[in-house]
Parts: structure tokens; C-alpha cells; sequence
């Protein structure tokens, strides 16, 4: 090879790194928390104002038939992170609970599982997540950090370990009502009436009760009445606080200003790294219960307190719009917008204020798989390579994001393990007409309640609910009794054979097809058990991230602010600010 050919090949293959550097977009990832798909501007609300996420809709493209995994947090984020049903890592619940509620439990995201951020993070992408994680903490000390989003992929972690709950905001009430009356106030109304019972029988002289049972009875509501006024005081601070990387930074954490925060956060991320492809996950806790909002906000909506939390959000999202703009990233950078699952319907205030959102047409909602639960908003916009004011109806999921953004970024897909999701782009870029998806399985926890099946060369997207949640009361659209709907035992009906619908002509899943209404319905429902059979034959024995053991407080995992005792409470949030002024 003559020599002068050398500089000039040098040349090429740098360029050809370099255009290869180029192509790689920046990527956020934005997911809301209980937002319905019935609350956007974008998907038909026409009083709450959204206008920065429909924006974001009329410049890419909106998914109108987008599915979360799973209609839990917890499942379904781990499915969002790692490309796969949570039924594959453990991280869906055989009991009533499906979601991690103290900071202090050693289940979460298995160690051996692969986030994108992993896959991102190993092509040279910066990576952060901004906000709620939920997918666990601490395995056996609470140093190991085994769960936590900087053992997962991300170079930077600003946000909560757990999720919003309504303990973390005095006065909004509380997740444990039901835990509360039958582990505390049932037990003391039986001790109360036992010692009266005693009390009268001994005064009459009909019977002589023994001293020791009468204190040991008093002893015994005495520690049932210490432990509840302990979890009232102490839950707070142990399971609501804000971290930074590893470091408490508020303890408990403050509602002043959050979503502003947040926001200050995602941008200055942004404009760190404006000279390298960067990974951005923002996850808001918006509007998840308890709702708040900051001042700005408070009281301007026309849907309460729930809506001013969705305006508030739409502003966060609008400011990151506005700062790609300012920097010129907005061509280079591919957005998602998203929510975990549908909207809260059962969510209603002490005082029958709703606080839930709207699932628009569809049936049902979070923590059940009728169409309300798990179809959510799915818009995605890059400017430079996605048509924009599209819309596509195809069948997606929240899992389609793993491979989707490994391809972009150039990282190879896992090959040990099986990826449920499916490369969004040739839909995205109108290279394909067709989902990928032939068959989705809907998981209630870990039971599979459900089988889509969307056949190719077909418009029909069929469904078959193997079971269905008992809502109540009778006749309403959620599980009020309950709060959430369970997935078995009396809490369910099970169907035989499994009720079937037509989701492309009704999907408001009003009307169950029949034998007499669908002449291939024998023959549909079978080719939907053969596929669930062969689905199941997949799934491995793992070990179950919400067993008792992994489920429960553990005091030698819980975090606590540094030189803080006893009380876990500091503010370095507010110490910094002085600081900086």
C-alpha cells in the first residue's frame, strides 16, 4: 500500500467514528406517575392544560395504543428498565402487595438484571435519573447499595429511593388504613371489651379474673398503642427523604418547591453535558398521591388539586423543551414521554375530593388490566429523524424502550436472557406498518390475567381476561373497598372459558364476544392459550423480590441523615442554598 494512502485512510476512519459519534442522539426519558391517558390535551382533555406535552406530540409522534407492563409502579418500571416482564426478575408479587412501601426492604432489582442505562452507560453515554426509582435499596447492609440506581447504570442519582405516599405529607391520611384497623384498632376494641367484660363479671362476683392476665392484658394494648404511635412518628422520616448518589440530603423530604427541584436538577445535567451523548431519566412524582403543588400553581386549575399537580408537570416538561432549544439539542435528542401506569381511579380524599385521574374512554385503571390500567401516553420526538404530528395505533409497550434505545446507542442487546421489548424506530420512521408485537401478556403481579393478541395481516386485536378483578361497589369502575383491585382468591372472578374482546372495535371492553357474536372464538382462544402456554415455558424459577423476607422493614438496612441520631432528620437542602446565597 503506497504510503501517501495512509493519512488519507486515517482521515476517513476518524470521520467515520466521528459521524458514527454524531448519530448517536441524546436521550430522555420522561415518566409520569398515575397519569391517565385521558389527561393530556394531546389524547383529548379539553380543560386540563398540557400544552408544553402536546407540544411535544404535534413535533413526534403519539402512541395511541401504548401498554405499560404492568399496572403497578414497582413491576412496571422494572420492566421499563430492563426490556422484560418483572416476571422474569422477580419483581412482581405473589401476595396483595406489588409495590415496595419502606426503604428498608431487601428486595428490589436484581443485581444480575440489565438496565438500558447499563447499556448506555458502557457506549460512553452520560447517565442520570432524576426522581422516583422504587426499585429498591440496600440487600443485606445498608452500605451494599446492591439496588440502588447507581449499582444499575447511572452515573448520577437526585431524587427518592420509594415513591409518594400520602404518609410522607402530613394531614393527606394514609396507605395503611387497612393494616391499621386490623393489626391495631380491631386487636385493642377486643382487649378493651375483654377487660370490661372481666371487670364486670368481677364486681358481680361471678368470676375472680387473676391479676397477672389483667396486666398482661394491659401490657399487651399498651405495646400495641406504643408501636402505632412509633410508626406514625417515625415512618415519615425512615421511608421519605431525598437522596443525592448515595447521601441523604432531606429528611424527611420537603414538598416546597419539589417539581422546581427536580426540574433545576434535569437542566443542570443537561448543560453538563452538552459535549457528550447523555441518557436522562425524569421521573416525576407527579401525580402520584399526596398531590402537591407549589404556589405558582396551587388552586389555578379547573380539576383541583390533581390538576394543578398535571399544569405543574407539563411546566417541568416545557422547561426542558425550552433549555434543548437554547442549547440546539432538540435535533439531536430523542424524547419520551410516558406514565408508568393508567390513573388512580379509586383515589379519593378524607373529605371525597378526587384525586386520581381520568383514563378517558377505557375501563378500569391502575392496578388492573382492563384497557384504563395499562394503555397510559406514549409520545416520542427527534426532530432530525421522526416525522412529526404522527400517530400510530399498533400495539406498544414501556418495554420497546430498552432495545430501542440500546440500538441507537450502538450497544449490543443481551444474549443470555430473553428482551420482551421490541425496536420502536422502523414504526417510528414508517419503514413498518405492523407491530412487532403479535402477543402481549398482562400480568396482575405475578398471575397472568390477560393474553393480547394482535394476528399479522389483521386489524382484530383480541384480548382474553383469564381472570378479572371484582370491582366495588357493584356497578362501579374500580376496587373503592379495597383502594387498589388484588389479583386473587375472592377479590377475582376467573373465567371458562376466558372472556374475550375485540379491542380494535371495542375498546371500552363493554361487550364479550361469544360463540354466537364471533364464529372463530373457539378457534381464537386457542391459539391465544397455546401462546401463553409457550410464554409461561419461558419463565425461569427466580427468587421472589417480594417474599416477606425481602418485603419487610429491616432496622440494619434503614438510612439515616449522618450525625443525625435517633431523630433521622437534616435539611442540607436548605444548608446548601444558605451556602450558595
Amino acid at each position: 500500500m503506497p504510503i501517501m494512502k495512509i493519512p488519507f485512510l486515517l482521515l476517513f476512519f476518524l470521520w467515520e467514528a466521528e459521524s458514527h459519534t454524531a448519530s448517536r442522539p441524546n436521550i430522555i426519558l420522561v415518566m409520569a406517575d398515575d397519569l391517565g391517558i385521558g389527561d393530556p390535551g394531546c389524547y383529548g382533555n379539553k380543560t386540563l392544560r398540557t400544552p408544553n406535552i402536546d407540544r411535544l406530540a404535534s413535533g413526534g409522534v403519539k402512541l395511541t395504543q401504548h401498554l405499560a407492563a404492568s399496572p403497578l409502579c414497582t413491576p412496571s418500571r422494572a420492566a421499563f428498565m430492563t426490556g422484560r416482564y418483572p416476571v422474569r426478575s422477580g419483581m412482581a408479587s405473589w401476595s396483595r402487595t406489588g409495590v415496595f412501601l419502606f426503604t428498608a426492604s431487601s428486595g428490589g432489582l436484581p443485581t444480575n438484571e440489565i438496565t438500558f442505562a447499563k447499556l448506555l452507560k458502557d457506549q460512553g453515554y452520560s447517565t442520570a435519573l432524576i426522581g422516583k426509582w422504587h426499585l429498591g435499596m440496600s440487600c443485606h447492609s445498608k452500605t451494599d447499595f446492591c439496588h440502588h440506581p447507581l449499582h444499575h447504570g447511572f452515573n448520577y442519582f437526585y431524587g427518592i429511593s420509594l415513591t409518594n405516599l400520602r404518609d410522607c405529607k402530613p394531614g393527606e391520611g394514609s396507605v395503611f388504613t387497612t393494616g391499621f384497623k386490623r393489626l391495631v384498632f380491631i386487636p385493642l376494641q377486643i382487649i378493651g371489651v375483654t377487660l370490661l367484660t372481666f371487670a364486670a363479671l368481677n364486681c358481680l362476683g361471678l368470676l375472680r379474673m387473676p391479676l397477672g392476665i389483667f396486666f398482661s392484658l394491659l401490657f399487651l394494648a399498651a405495646l400495641i398503642l406504643t408501636l402505632f404511635l412509633g410508626f406514625l412518628h417515625y415512618f415519615r422520616p425512615l421511608n421519605c427523604f431525598m437522596m443525592r448518589n448515595y447521601e441523604i440530603i432531606q429528611q424527611p423530604m420537603s414538598y416546597d418547591n419539589l417539581t422546581q427541584r427536580l426540574t433545576v436538577e434535569a437542566a443542570q445535567f443537561i448543560q453538563r453535558n452538552t459535549e457528550t451523548p447523555f441518557l436522562l431519566v425524569l421521573s416525576y412524582l407527579h401525580v402520584h398521591t399526596a398531590l402537591f403543588s407549589s404556589k405558582d400553581f396551587a388552586g389555578k386549575s379547573k380539576h383541583g388539586v390533581y390538576g394543578d399537580a398535571v399544569e405543574e408537570m407539563d411546566w417541568s416538561v416545557g422547561q426542558i423543551l425550552n433549555l434543548l432549544d437554547e442549547l440546539r439539542l432538540a435535533n439531536d435528542t430523542l424524547i419520551y414521554f410516558t406514565s408508568d401506569q393508567g390513573a388512580h381511579v379509586e383515589e379519593v380524599s378524607s373529605k371525597g375530593e378526587i384525586h386520581g385521574g381520568s383514563n378517558g374512554i377505557y375501563k378500569g385503571g391502575k392496578a388492573n388490566n382492563w384497557e384504563g390500567g395499562i394503555r397510559v401516553p406514549g409520545i416520542l420526538r427527534w426532530p432530525r429523524v421522526i416525522q412529526a404530528g404522527q400517530k400510530i395505533d399498533e400495539p406498544t409497550s414501556n418495554m420497546d424502550i430498552f432495545p430501542t434505545v440500546a440500538k441507537l446507542a450502538g450497544a449490543p442487546l443481551p444474549e443470555d436472557r430473553i428482551i420482551d421489548g421490541r425496536d420502536l424506530m422502523p414504526l417510528l420512521e414508517g419503514k413498518s406498518q405492523h407491530s412487532d408485537h403479535e402477543f402481549l401478556f398482562h400480568y396482575c403481579n405475578a398471575y397472568l390475567n390477560a393474553v393480547r393478541w394482535h394476528p399479522q395481516n389483521s386489524t382484530s386485536i383480541w384480548k382474553a381476561f383469564f381472570f378479572t378483578p371484582n370491582f366495588n361497589p357493584v356497578g362501579s369502575n374500580g376496587c373503592f373497598a379495597t383502594h387498589v383491585c388484588f389479583c386473587f382468591g375472592s377479590y377475582v372472578t376467573h373465567h371458562d372459558p376466558p372472556l374475550l374482546f375485540d379491542i380494535s372495535k371495542d375498546p371500552r371492553e363493554r361487550n364479550p364476544l361469544t360463540p354466537a357474536t364471533e364464529p372463530r372464538f373457539y378457534e381464537i382462544l386457542k391459539v391465544i392459550q397455546e401462546a401463553a402456554d409457550r410464554h409461561t415455558q419461558t419463565l425461569p424459577e427466580v427468587p421472589n423480590q417480594f417474599s416477606w423476607d425481602n418485603f419487610l422493614w429491616k432496622p440494619w438496612l434503614q438510612l439515616c441523615c449522618p450525625s443525625s441520631g435517633l431523630s433521622c432528620q437534616c435539611d442540607r437542602e436548605k444548608q446548601d442554598k444558605r451556602l450558595s446565597h
